[in-house]
């Protein structure tokens, strides 16, 4: 969960609103029946990280507790003289470890990704009466959403291929209060990701290797290795011997 454009405000302004997330996180999950107190949270001010116990049902938080989040963050926006907190929301599943400065996994760093993904930011900025978004990974979105559990609407979802950093995905978008084609429409606007340099695409670029004595050489070993008489290296100029 971040808070979009948490920088814009003065510090007074920012512990309030970290104090205001916290409430209605657990109001939001006392209301959908989810323990909070289980939740092993990682606060980063403007945001906060969490991982479900493994019993959590994940249609009640895709459904129920994103419903209950999406009423608090409106009723708490539509006081007066408020500033408006507008969020973004990531949901994954998968292996998580603990860590020494949090937790580590693929599924924390899908989450990390999708949450910063340019499309749920044009989300936000195109539909300026949202006040949350919501993308699920696709592997949540085809084991849950699909089911239809829990009145989970695969409808309600527009696919978008995220690509931040070293990530590339498919990521499912969802916008409580606004129809699929609102959001599709503004999936569609979002800027496109940076080409990669050759820097970049040269350093996931598989070296050659070759069999000397029976142990491959090279900085990078992939693919099989068949283990018998030395082979010379091949000539310069020639493809991988694997």
């Amino acid at each position: 969960m971040d808070v979009e454009q948490y920088s814009r405000f003065d510090t007074r302004t920012q512990s309030a609103i970290q104090s205001e997330l916290v409430r209605m996180l657990d109001e939001a999950a006392a209301l959908t029946g989810l323990d909070r107190a289980a939740w092993k949270r990682q606060p980063q001010g403007d945001l906060e990280f969490a991982v479900l116990p493994d019993a959590t049902p994940e249609n009640a938080v895709l459904g129920p507790f994103v419903h209950h989040l999406a009423v608090r963050l409106g009723d708490r926006n539509a006081r007066p003289a408020v500033q408006r907190v507008r969020l973004r929301m990531a949901v994954d599943i998968g292996v998580v470890a603990d860590a020494a400065l949090g937790h580590a996994g693929p599924a924390p760093v899908a989450v990390a990704r999708y949450v910063n993904a340019l499309q749920l930011k044009a989300v936000l900025a195109t539909l300026t009466a949202a006040d949350l978004a919501v993308i699920v990974s696709d592997r949540l979105y085809q084991d849950v959403v699909r089911s239809g559990q829990q009145a989970l609407d695969p409808e309600h979802y527009v696919r978008a291929h995220v690509r931040v950093k070293e990530f590339g995905g498919y990521g499912w978008i969802r916008v409580p209060g606004h129809t699929p084609q609102d959001v599709r429409s503004a999936v569609t606007q979002a800027p496109k990701p940076k080409p990669e340099s050759e820097a970049d695409a040269l350093s996931r670029t598989p070296l050659s290797q070759y069999v000397h004595q029976g142990v491959a050489v090279g900085r990078d070993v992939v693919g099989g290795l068949t283990v018998g008489l030395p082979v010379p290296p091949p000539p310069a100029g020639s493809g991988p011997t694997l």
